[in-house]
């Protein structure tokens, strides 16, 4: 039989219509494969056997009477433990959240899902309250690569990237504060999109304010853009959510990239040192997308690293989620989430405002950027995956998890679209990422260039051996 958890979300859904397949089938698949990574990767926190069943059982039924629910009627997703999903504890990677209560409220993302008739395989991990660029907890361990276990998955949505490359679901729901889809997406060698801020709506509001988005994490562009459809609508909860889509981004894709024109930066004008084998992918992707008959061009964006200034917002934003703690509960908090909660309590509001205006200049240079460039590609991250349970990378000498992120979070002080596509792998094996901005309210452009480098073949990474025997 067909290996299921190998297909994307736009090949179940053809196949549900078409009747090779049901999603019953499709999901006990991706939960057995769930469960067998496990052990060896730990990208979920809990796996809801019995609901995703029934789940994939009353879609099973839909599809028979020719009455699907939406347009995701039983794919398997899964969702990042950030996100609210009713009926199941939201615990957010900390011991500090106590698991029993009423769970009896979905995330806005989450109900547009169960609306589509979307089958829950459960929640994925994150660091404690989604703090850092890794995926290691106090509740949950450390979430290991798919293409190399002694080494991280990224974070902090690094379960859902890694199920995803495992065929653990073909989407997944991920969070997106600083690089937190892209990093990840980029360490496991999957797509992931941090849409404009508001495209998808967020409730309850995050502590870290309005530098937090919730993006698609999949095996490709393609499903990405269906997904995004979905839940890319208004939520009367959230009031800074924007208002309905001009179109379907799934129709977007089909526009390719000739004519648009591209500024390819390879290190923000120096101020990045890149691996040579991330640099090397990075530039034969970028020369396809000329090949393709893109307007290709090597120029940077001119701003400095705007890392003090996120520092601020950032840290500020440790210290309220964790204000209403006492102390022997701090005392439970990871202790790199204690320093920087310490920290950001001690920034004034004058210091925060003044952030604010970096952050506000920083969007003025990159809207003026965009007037003469329809899109900027860079590295997603200047390294590969490094070891597992760290932060930072051994003798790298960065203190934060911002030191090596420094393409992913500026873009989210900016609130633009911005994307990880997988283009190939370094020397060891391990997955690449090229990461493709637009201006604000232009996800559609990053889904176009990114689908036509999957649709040019220069997109996505080989199986390694672990992951190709456990895959089957």
């Amino acid at each position: 039989m067909q290996d299921l958890t190998g297909l994307t979300a736009v090949q179940l859904v053809e196949g549900y219509r078409k009747g090779e397949f049901s999603p019953v089938e499709a999901t006990r698949a991706a939960l057995d494969r769930a469960a067998g990574i496990q052990p060896e990767v730990n990208a979920f926190v809990r796996l809801t056997w019995e609901e995703a069943l029934a789940q994939a059982g009353a879609s099973a039924d839909r599809w028979r009477r020719g009455e699907p629910s939406g347009a995701l009627d039983g794919v398997p997703v899964t969702v990042k433990d950030i996100l609210l999903m009713r009926g199941t504890p939201t615990l957010k990677g900390s011991r500090t959240v106590a698991e029993h209560g009423r769970w009896d409220e979905d995330a806005p993302s989450v109900a547009r899902l169960r609306e589509s008739g979307a089958v829950f395989l459960g929640k994925t991990t994150t660091p404690e309250f989604g703090w850092k660029g890794v995926t290691d907890s106090p509740l949950s361990g450390v979430t290991r690569n798919p293409y190399d276990p002694t080494r991280t998955a990224g974070g902090s949505s690094g379960g859902a990237a890694a199920a995803v490359a495992l065929g653990a679901g073909p989407l997944a729901l991920g969070t997106d504060g600083g690089g937190s889809v892209r990093i990840p997406a980029a360490f496991c060698g999957i797509f992931a999109l941090k849409p404009t801020y508001g495209r998808v709506p967020l409730y309850p509001a995050s502590a870290f304010g309005t530098l937090a988005h919730v993006g698609p994490m999949t095996r490709d562009a393609a499903d990405a853009a269906l997904l995004l459809d979905v839940i890319g609508v208004p939520d009367s909860r959230d009031w800074s959510a924007l208002g309905p889509a001009a179109g379907p981004y799934s129709a977007a894709l089909r526009s390719g990239v000739r004519g648009l024109r591209i500024a390819y930066s390879p290190s923000l004008g120096g101020q990045v040192a890149v691996q040579p084998g991330v640099a090397a992918a990075v530039r034969r992707a970028v020369e396809r997308l000329a090949g393709l008959g893109a307007y290709v061009t090597e120029a940077d964006p001119d701003f400095a690293d705007p890392v003090d200034a996120f520092h601020t917002l950032w840290f500020s934003g440790a210290a309220r989620v964790t204000q209403h703690l006492g102390p022997h509960q701090r005392e439970l908090l990871d202790p790199g989430l204690r320093e920087i909660r310490a920290r950001g309590g001690r920034t004034s509001a004058l210091d925060y405002l003044a952030a604010v205006d970096v952050r506000m200049e920083l969007g003025r240079r990159m809207g003026r950027f965009h007037d003469s460039y329809d899109l900027l590609v860079t590295p997603t991250l200047p390294v590969t995956a490094f070891e597992a349970g760290t932060e930072v990378p051994k003798g790298s000498g960065h203190q934060r998890w911002t030191g090596w992120t420094p393409f992913t979070y500026p873009f989210n002080m900016t609130q633009q679209p911005a994307a990880s596509v997988p283009v190939g792998t370094d020397a060891d094996g391990l997955p690449v990422g090229l990461q493709i901005v637009a201006a604000r309210h232009r996800d559609d452009l990053v889904l176009r260039a990114a689908h036509a480098l999957y649709e040019a073949g220069a997109a996505g990474v080989p199986a390694q051996p672990g992951a190709g025997a456990r895959r089957g």
